[in-house]
């Protein structure tokens, strides 16, 4: 059972923020993941996953767009989690934040297990490396919300974007002036008079974009 909110607010940031200890506790079940996206973004995310057989999200950290997702999609569809949980560039989290496969991993796992959830499948490794040698067939969302840097989101998007089926999406998070690596490539390939043909913004919220392939 999670800890009350009032007790979690009085917990110290050394502690609150302690990779190690917020591992434990995470992995326990006793505080719920960092929630990193704002209600608007997870109700367009679950709108989206709802109507798919198959999402990818690049980027899982703690675990909290991922319950978003498993708690939206139908019995029977698949998402795929995908996260090495290092941090190369710098980009992706705040300085000292962390997470660990072990906790994150439990987090999800405990929230398929509590209804008649999508099969989960993890991917442990660069987001590029599990696009380049993808196999699995068409794509109906993908998610990409994990390195920040601009290099690392353009490549996550030219590796994934042929994946996804005419009429699906890839959402780009933290952008729309949230984060600049996101912005930037999200300017650059929809917003710019070399805009790439065959795609259209279908929806932004706070800092989620949401790029439909026509």
């Amino acid at each position: 059972m999670p800890l009350p909110k009032a007790l979690r607010r009085l917990t110290p940031d050394s502690i609150r923020d302690s990779p190690r200890l917020r591992s434990l506790a995470l992995g326990a079940g006793l505080i719920p993941p960092r929630t990193m996206h704002a209600p608007e973004e997870a109700a367009l995310l679950a709108g989206l996953a709802a109507a798919a057989s198959v999402v990818v999200e690049i980027g899982v950290y703690e675990g909290s767009s991922a319950l978003v997702l498993v708690n939206a999609m139908r019995p029977g569809s698949r998402l795929h989690l995908i996260d090495p949980f290092v941090d190369e560039s710098g980009w992706a989290l705040p300085a000292g934040w962390g997470a660990t496969e072990r906790a994150t991993k439990r987090v999800v796992a405990r929230a398929a297990a509590s209804r008649d959830a999508p099969r989960v499948e993890w991917h442990v490794e660069r987001s590029q490396d599990v696009g380049r040698r993808w196999d699995r067939g068409e794509v109906d969302l993908v998610f990409i919300d994990g390195d920040h840097s601009p290099e690392a989101v353009r490549e996550d998007w030219e590796v994934w974007h042929p994946h996804v089926r005419h009429g699906g999406h890839v959402a780009f998070h933290d952008a729309n002036g949230r984060s600049p690596g996101p912005s930037a490539v999200v300017d650059e390939l929809f917003h710019s008079p070399s805009a790439v043909e065959g795609w259209k913004v279908a929806h932004t919220v706070e800092s989620l974009v949401v790029v439909r392939r026509l």
